[in-house]
């Protein structure tokens, strides 16, 4: 194990900012806080709420022009106005706008929102540094009935969680803490229609459930403290919609990407009522017959779809990209193609923003809801698997993980461990975690120590 960690000046900056202050709640319910109003002996009244809104829009600002990094040292600078402004600084309220302004971060994992935005920020800036714990997960590799069964296909992080899905339909389950094996989910079985036709596509953790989807359209649904014999929630039906290539999703929406049956590239459920809500777009139409021999043989990733918080998904395909309103699906927001072509595994999104690598090295980072281009930069690197965070994006190719950040495109640093070819990439704004050819599982930890 290569350990390395440290805390960041709180005043350091980097990247571009993201969100608007409207929104945000100011409180309420478990946070609320002490009045801000104070009164003066003469019945003078100190504008707290005012100082509130003037606090948050310098974050803003600083983010959006500088980076989220820099929000810590603007927002210490107007505490230092008066002993009055210094006062608002205590307030808990005002740290959760900020947290969720700067951060994108609606609930806490620490006892205050000051903390939480404090441990952010660390890690924010760790990751721009470089600094982090590498491990390897360890499993039981035994009861794997198919050859390749022990393939990683996909992951998935959530705060506590690491989930790895495998070509036999298992998804095995990692605390993130103790970075322990805690569980192994299993579909039911049935008849096979190809070797694989149990891979699991796609895993979704929204505690206390875990749901994940199968090559021949099975959805799971488990949950993670209770039996681990997964509830199929959803029968597949390969004649029809073809193989699920893909599957991703959140709290509200389950999205599933299918390749085999024209016009039924996409399949969207409501997550609440387990309901089939959409079906349609011809995205991979073209890539029907590469569809159906997914069962049987391992190729290259036909497509990708990934879901943002703003309630909308990216997919992708080797020569063009949609985003879709999850609320609104049937009228795509954007649809486009390229002469260049796309590298499928280089797509993923953030809170609002998704990356995606064209076939001659070129990553271009833009919002989800507008196509506004964020930044652009040149890899020089071919075949590459990627994800990304709010601040950076993380390509790897030849078994080396790159660093850049999103904000402004710049290059930053390579991971110093080779892992050979990868399977799968995953990451988040505190872990990121591969699956290499040989089975094994790495996870680096940027959490601020």
């Amino acid at each position: 194990m290569s350990s390395s960690s440290s805390s960041a000046s709180s005043s350091s900056s980097s990247e571009d900012g993201n969100g608007n202050g409207h929104g945000a709640r100011r409180g309420g319910g478990d946070f609320e806080g002490p009045s801000l109003t104070r009164r003066r002996g003469n019945n003078e009244i100190w504008p707290g709420p005012f100082v509130e809104d003037l606090v948050v829009k310098v974050a803003i600002d600083a983010s959006r022009s500088i980076g989220r990094l820099a929000a810590a040292g603007a927002i210490a600078n107007v505490f230092q106005v008066c002993s009055t402004w210094q006062a608002v600084s205590r307030s808990d309220p005002l740290w959760h706008r900020l947290t969720s302004v700067i951060w994108g971060r609606t609930h806490r994992m620490h006892t205050t929102w000051h903390e939480e935005y404090v441990y952010r920020h660390q890690t924010s800036q760790n990751f721009r540094l470089g600094r982090s714990v590498h491990v390897t997960l360890h499993f039981d590799p035994t009861g794997v009935d198919i050859p390749g069964g022990l393939i990683c296909r996909c992951l998935t992080l959530s705060d506590a969680h690491l989930a790895c899905g495998f070509a036999d339909g298992t998804v095995r389950l990692f605390d993130l803490a103790t970075r322990l094996h805690v569980a192994t989910f299993h579909p039911q079985h049935g008849d096979r229609l190809g070797s694989f036709s149990r891979s699991v596509s796609g895993i979704i953790i929204t505690d206390p459930r875990i749901i994940f989807a199968t090559l021949d359209g099975d959805i799971y649904v488990a949950v993670i403290e209770g039996q681990h014999q997964a509830r199929r929630a959803h029968i597949g039906n390969i004649v029809d919609d073809g193989s699920l290539v893909d599957f991703t999703g959140c709290g509200r929406w389950w999205v599933g990407l299918y390749a085999g049956v024209p016009g039924r590239a996409i399949h969207i459920w409501d997550g609440n009522t387990e309901e089939l809500v959409y079906v349609n777009t011809t995205l991979t139409d073209r890539e029907s017959l590469r569809g159906w021999r997914m069962l049987t043989e391992l190729t290259e990733a036909i497509g990708r779809v990934r879901v943002t918080s703003q309630e909308s998904a990216v997919a992708c395909t080797s020569n063009k990209y949609m985003v879709l309103d999850l609320r609104n699906p049937a009228f795509p927001l954007h649809d486009r193609e390229s002469a260049r072509g796309f590298i499928v595994n280089s797509l993923d999104t953030n809170n609002e923003a998704f990356i995606i690598v064209d076939n001659r090295g070129r990553a271009i980072v833009r919002r989800a809801d507008t196509l506004e281009e964020l930044c652009r930069f040149n890899t020089r690197l071919g075949n590459l698997m990627g994800c990304m965070n709010l601040g950076y994006a993380l390509l790897c190719a030849a078994g080396v993980i790159r660093v850049w950040g999103i904000e402004h495109g710049q290059y930053l640093y390579s991971f110093g461990e080779n892992i050979g070819a990868v399977n799968a990439m995953a990451g988040d704004d505190r872990h990121v975690a591969a699956a290499s050819s040989n089975s094994t599982i790495h996870l680096w930890d940027f959490g601020a120590q």
